[in-house]
C-alpha cells in the first residue's frame, strides 16, 4: 500500500484524471480555508505536471477568492533524469 503526504484527503480531478483543484486548511497560519488551482500542465519524460499553481484563500462558500492570491508558482523548462 502507498501513501502521499498531502493537505488534504480530497482532491479534484477532470474528467482526465488530471488534478485541478487541491482545498486544503492552512493550518500554520489559523487554519483558513485555500483552494490551490492547477493548470497548464506539460509533459516532462512521459510525466504531467500543472506548469501553474495559484493558491487563493476560499470564501465562505468555498470559492477561491481571486484577490486573496497567496502563492503563485510558474514552472518551465522540466526534464527529469
Amino acid at each position: 500500500m502507498y501513501s502521499i503526504e498531502t493537505h488534504s484527503l480530497v482532491q479534484n480531478f477532470g474528467d482526465d484524471l488530471i488534478l485541478r483543484r487541491h482545498d486544503y486548511n492552512v493550518n500554520m497560519a489559523g487554519g483558513f480555508g485555500a483552494a490551490q488551482l492547477t493548470s497548464n500542465y506539460v509533459q516532462a519524460n512521459g510525466i504531467s505536471l500543472p506548469s501553474k499553481r495559484r493558491a487563493y484563500t476560499r470564501g465562505p462558500d468555498n470559492r477561491p477568492i481571486p484577490a486573496m492570491l497567496m502563492l503563485a508558482i510558474d514552472i518551465s523548462n522540466v526534464i527529469f533524469t
